[in-house]
């Protein structure tokens, strides 16, 4: 019994040896592990994959639809948008089929600014993440656009040359400059935009308002070391020798290395004369200054500083006229000079004085006022010439000239008659021409007198009632004053009536050699500043204003290529520089004023 069981317990075990190995062995085995490691990886990166197109594809759309609420707040933004802001945004999103994407738009604006706030939400539904319970993916977005004029100060540098005669170029730029004024005015509040324009030519006047804050002399004072941080705490008016008859700056070279004018450095004025013509309005009824002065007295021909109201700004740009050299160098100086807060207590000054509006008086702002914003607009249809001055021998003291204003007669001093030229036997006395007879004499005529025979009616007999019988004439010698009064002009007085070249021609040539009298009362007389040197006083005024911060807008308005260059040079990026031609002006000064307002994306 026992030995049957045994056996078959042996039978058994040797029929189920086989399986039990294969067990043994599949237990053993580390093939199966890998694979299920496998898998669960394939699983996992697949699951990440998935994530990541699902998120990609949300990440896409959220995009666009942040791209168009960026554009459409931008445009909605603009202040020459004409449409209702909310319309605009609503036509972007209809327009990128993301209508139902929009959320609340909010449009807060004003006379100088308009602010445009618009949110958008969307949903992706997904592809992977739906696995762990995700079937959508959210997407918000925001946005804010703002265009706002701060407090904004504007140099207006047009050139009224004699060549902006020509072809209508005045006109055209009259409506240019008229159009940009209105649009920076209808888009700014009251009391945060100053307009200053600078009408430049051979020289740029100042109205005698501002003019007599500043310290000027006949000669200057080339040599003095100015202190740029010195404070001025008062002025006082009519510093220095004010000029009589027109108010001009002759600046330095080093001068223009700077954006200052200041109140407390001596200048020379520039001498009322004119360099070109043939005339003399002295002996006119009634008597007129020269024709073309390089430096002019005329209202029209004056900067305006610092104002406000767009009809008297309009009015101004109205009354200019063309005619003289051109100067870019000082019209760029000045430009810059009237937004440089040097000049703050000379417009303080005019402000008390009711020449400026009350609230500029704290004009110009400083450079590093985080809210205010200083622009130049300088242009040109020319190029650099020749910019003449009166020879410093020339420019104060008494001339060799007398005047009789009721005789209408000039007399020249000429010195010590030391060869009797008028003939009276006398050599040491002075010696004068006189124009007008072509004669030689001792004295300015209307300074003397001259004898004159008199022929007088007396009774020769009488009769016995006591009547004239007979009639005799006597004649005796009178001695009788010269009409009028000889007054010795001063050389201001002098070239303010009278040409260079009429002084020359009708005072000197009579009696001196031709070419001596040109050399001695012309040539040594004035003095010139090429287009060379005006060009290089052009990049030291535009590189200074660009280094405190100043925009400069230029516009070549069918200028040369030379004239094109410098204004290339001067605008602060190529971007800022116009050429234009014709009616293209107002194109150009229209896009300025856009650029002015500063659109920009806040959030």
């Amino acid at each position: 019994m026992q030995v049957s069981d045994t056996a078959t317990h042996i039978e058994q075990d040797a029929t189920n040896r086989p399986a039990i190995g294969w067990v043994r062995q599949f237990a053993k085995s580390e093939d199966g592990a890998i694979v299920g490691f496998a898998v669960f990886i394939f699983l996992l990166i697949l699951m990440i994959g998935g994530i990541a197109i699902d998120v990609m594809n949300s990440e896409v759309t959220r995009t666009k639809m942040q791209h168009t609420l960026d554009r459409a707040v931008l445009a909605a933004a603009d202040l020459d948008q004409k449409q209702d802001p909310k319309t605009v945004v609503n036509d972007y999103f209809n327009k990128s089929g993301l209508t139902d994407t929009l959320g609340e738009v909010t449009v807060d604006k004003g006379l100088n600014y308009r602010t445009v706030t618009a949110t958008a939400t969307g949903s992706v539904d997904t592809m992977f993440m739906k696995m762990v319970g995700i079937d959508t993916l959210s997407m918000p977005a925001s946005g804010t656009a703002e265009e706002r004029i701060g407090d904004v100060e504007i140099s207006m540098v047009l050139d009224v040359s004699g060549s902006m005669g020509s072809n209508s170029r005045l006109t055209n730029l009259k409506t240019a400059a008229k159009e940009f004024i209105t649009t920076m005015d209808e888009n700014t509040d009251d009391g945060r935009l100053s307009i200053s324009i600078v009408p430049y030519a051979t020289q740029v006047s100042a109205p005698e308002e501002f003019f007599k804050w500043l310290y000027v002399s006949p000669t200057g004072n080339p040599a003095q070391v100015v202190d740029p941080d010195e404070e001025v705490t008062s002025l006082t008016s009519n510093r220095g020798q004010q000029p009589q008859y027109s108010r001009c700056i002759n600046f330095e070279s080093d001068d223009y290395k700077s954006t200052a004018v200041y109140p407390q450095a001596e200048y020379q004025h520039s001498m009322h004369f004119d360099p070109w013509n043939d005339s003399d309005g002295r002996d006119n009824d009634p008597k007129h200054l020269v024709p073309s002065p390089v430096c002019e007295d005329d209202s029209r021909r004056e900067m305006m500083i610092m104002q406000k109201n767009s009809t008297a700004l309009k009015s101004f740009i109205t009354n200019l006229w063309a005619g003289g050299n051109t100067s870019i160098d000082i019209g760029m100086k000045w430009g810059a000079a009237l937004l440089d807060p040097k000049l703050r207590p000379v417009i303080a000054k005019m402000s008390g004085e009711s020449h400026v509006p009350t609230e500029f008086a704290i004009r110009p702002f400083d450079f590093d006022s985080g809210d205010s914003l200083k622009v130049i607009v300088l242009m040109t249809d020319g190029q650099n010439t020749s910019q003449y001055y009166i020879h410093d021998d020339f420019r104060t003291g008494e001339s060799n000239i007398w005047w009789n204003d009721q005789e209408e007669i000039y007399s020249v001093y000429v010195g010590l008659d030391e060869y009797d030229e008028d003939n009276d036997g006398v050599y040491d006395e002075p010696l004068f021409y006189w124009p007008t007879t072509d004669t030689w004499e001792d004295h300015a005529y209307g300074e003397g007198v001259y004898e004159e025979t008199v022929s007088t009616r007396v009774c020769k007999s009488y009769k016995r009632n006591g009547s004239c019988k007979r009639y005799k004439t006597v004649k005796t010698i009178e001695t009788i004053d010269e009409p009028g009064e000889a007054k010795l002009l001063s050389y201001e007085d002098l070239y303010a009536y009278t040409t260079l070249e009429w002084i020359v021609e009708d005072l000197y040539e009579p009696w001196m050699y031709d070419d001596d009298a040109w050399d001695d009362w012309y040539y040594a007389v004035r003095k010139s500043v090429g287009s060379t040197t005006k060009n290089l006083r052009t990049k030291y005024a535009c590189d200074a204003a660009k280094a405190k911060g100043m925009i400069v807008f230029s516009i070549g308005f069918e200028a040369p290529s030379s004239g094109q260059a410098v204004l290339k040079d001067c605008a602060s990026s190529a971007s800022h520089y116009f050429d234009v031609e014709g009616l293209e002006i107002r194109d150009a000064f229209a896009a300025i004023a856009s650029s002015i307002r500063q659109l920009r994306l806040t959030q």
